[in-house]
């Protein structure tokens, strides 16, 4: 596939600036790329502290669901938590659950099944809760949407606090309290903290109107950033700063079930390459596989043979989910390959007998294979149950809302969706979300790769190349930084695992030899001879092996030299 490489026009003047505050060149061209240019900015972006969190008050509602918590503390009334059975929230239930019992209130939690309930609030969850004489039930990571859902919990009379980071409907549930930066009247700074970073800001909240000491909150920020960092919410502004502090907490952590799963996940460094490819898929699998209490009771529990035997469950739904992922991989292409897909502007996939809590994966690999927004669907009778993924400059979610009138249900946000579709309304789901795909052509849309900057490897170093470890966190709108390497002649070209990688020598001149990796780029091996001349794109690393360190560049992209 063609990509356009995009180099940031250097601002000489900011990376002097930045320059003069003792920072390499290179790390000082990549942070003025990104626009932090200040000296305080870039110290939070660096050096981030909990001075840096803003005023929890600053949210909608935030007021008046602390308020009525403190009622329910005062009053030991009966509390539930609902959540949702992703890694955003089984860690938004832990943290808030925690911190109430702490306070000395007894809280239950609600999850509902992914495979029988669906995402979101759900009316016979709903009824079941308001029977079992709750007075208050407080969503995490959910609920925004769920307008007819609140609605009948206060015909019951169970009363509703909503905590979300969703996108809003044209009408907001009549709840308590709707505590969702993403409200329209919003004035918190920043809108796109994960379900749990606005659990982080309620328990914040709590802390500052009881006077309660602030470590009593921040001691869960190991939990936030696992939470915040699965979600791929953008790892900048307030999640930066939960990220970096949650990191660095992550390393001492005193909950037994997370410091479990990190020693199985098998990376030897936590950071948040670990979290999202070791701990989330664990954690998901279970909500995947229809087990999701067990990665909350992993988080909750204090008792280190119950966790072992957990850990080795969510091991066993991970295992199970890729089986089942890479089975349903296989049909999609084929439906692809069999129905010509590969013309359409949106690839919209159905099939029976498919797992719905893997559909989801599968539509992202998909839609990473052509660069084209992709929405698997499951049918079993009348109803189809998915989830659909996009690609930069196209809002799924937003497509979706277009096509509400043939949609059941549906939720989530630009680039990612789920939901529920009858089957009579299928063909004219599909047919308007391809006419709107069409409409914004989607089919001009080209991959862009954004360079920092074009180096020589001569101009490379080691301490260099450790410098840019101080952008960690890497993620959404935060991206490892990318460099081009001009003029490089092939010394040595081969593939890996079975063709699947490749691997490279590069020089510039006789005396400056580095090696590059290209994973799942194994077919450039056919195109390429040694002393070819090219041009690449990639990310700097230090490889380590047999105990030497070199320096190496994990190829994105390669083209022959002009």
């Amino acid at each position: 596939m063609n990509k356009k490489w995009e180099i940031y026009k250097a601002d000489e003047q900011k990376i002097k600036k930045i320059e003069e505050k003792g920072i390499n060149r290179l790390l000082a061209t990549v942070l003025a790329n990104r626009g932090i240019t200040e000296e305080e900015q870039i110290r939070i972006f660096l050096k981030p502290t909990r001075q840096d969190f803003y005023n929890p008050y600053l949210m909608p509602d935030m007021k008046k669901a602390v308020e009525r918590i403190i009622e329910a503390i005062d009053k030991k009334q009966k509390v539930i938590i609902y959540g949702d059975y992703d890694v955003d929230g089984i860690t938004s239930v832990t943290v808030l659950k925690s911190y109430l019992e702490e306070r000395g209130l007894t809280v239950d939690y609600y999850i509902p099944n992914r495979l029988e309930e669906g995402y979101g609030l759900n009316k016979p969850a709903v009824e079941k809760i308001a029977k079992q004489n709750y007075n208050l039930m407080i969503t995490v990571d959910c609920g925004i949407s769920a307008v007819e859902e609140v609605k009948y919990a206060n015909e019951l009379g169970l009363e509703v606090i909503i905590t979300d980071h969703h996108e809003t409907g044209e009408q907001i549930p009549d709840a308590i309290a709707v505590v969702d930066a993403k409200r329209k009247d919003n004035e918190y700074p920043y809108r796109n903290l994960a379900g749990v970073g606005v659990v982080f800001k309620l328990i914040q909240a709590i802390s500052e109107r009881l006077k309660i000491d602030e470590k009593e909150h921040l001691k869960y920020l190991d939990i936030v950033c696992i939470g915040t960092i699965s979600d791929i919410v953008p790892l900048v502004d307030e999640n930066r700063v939960i990220v970096k502090l949650g990191l660095k907490l992550l390393q001492q952590t005193k909950n037994i079930g997370l410091r479990t799963i990190l020693m199985l996940s098998g990376y030897n460094k936590i950071d948040s390459s670990t979290i999202s490819f070791g701990v989330a898929p664990r954690i998901n699998a279970c909500g995947r596989m229809g087990h999701q209490e067990e990665a909350l009771k992993l988080f909750l529990s204090k008792n280190i043979d119950e966790v072992n035997q957990l850990a080795q469950s969510l091991n066993e739904y991970n295992k199970q989910r890729q089986e089942k992922e890479k089975k349903i991989f296989l049909e999609a292409l084929e439906k692809i390959k069999q129905n010509d897909l590969e013309k359409n502007s949106i690839m919209i996939i159905d099939g029976e007998d498919w797992h719905h809590g893997v559909i989801g994966i599968v539509s992202s690999k998909i839609t990473e294979i052509y660069f084209k927004p992709s929405i698997l669907l499951c049918f079993e009778g009348e109803e189809g149950k998915g989830s659909g993924r996009s690609i930069p400059g196209f809002d799924l979610h937003d497509a979706l809302q277009k096509c509400s009138k043939n949609l059941y249900k549906f939720g989530g946000h630009a680039m990612a969706v789920g939901l529920t579709v009858r089957k009579e309304q299928y063909e004219s789901l599909k047919q308007q979300v391809e006419e709107i795909a069409k409409e914004q052509k989607i089919d001009k849309i080209i991959p862009i790769l954004k360079i920092d900057a074009q180096i020589d490897i001569n101009e490379i170093s080691k301490e260099i190349v450790e410098s840019l470890k101080e952008m960690e966190p890497f993620g959404e709108e935060n991206k490892t930084p990318l460099f081009v390497f001009k003029n490089l002649k092939i010394d040595s070209i081969r593939a890996l695992s079975e063709g699947k990688h490749i691997k490279l020598t590069l020089k510039k001149d006789a005396n400056n030899i580095i090696g590059a990796i290209g994973f799942n780029m194994g077919q450039v091996v056919e195109d390429y001879y040694i002393g070819d001349k090219v041009d690449i794109v990639g990310t700097l690393e230090i490889n380590t092996f047999n105990g030497e360190d070199s320096l190496q560049i994990v190829v994105k992209d390669i083209m022959k030299s002009v």
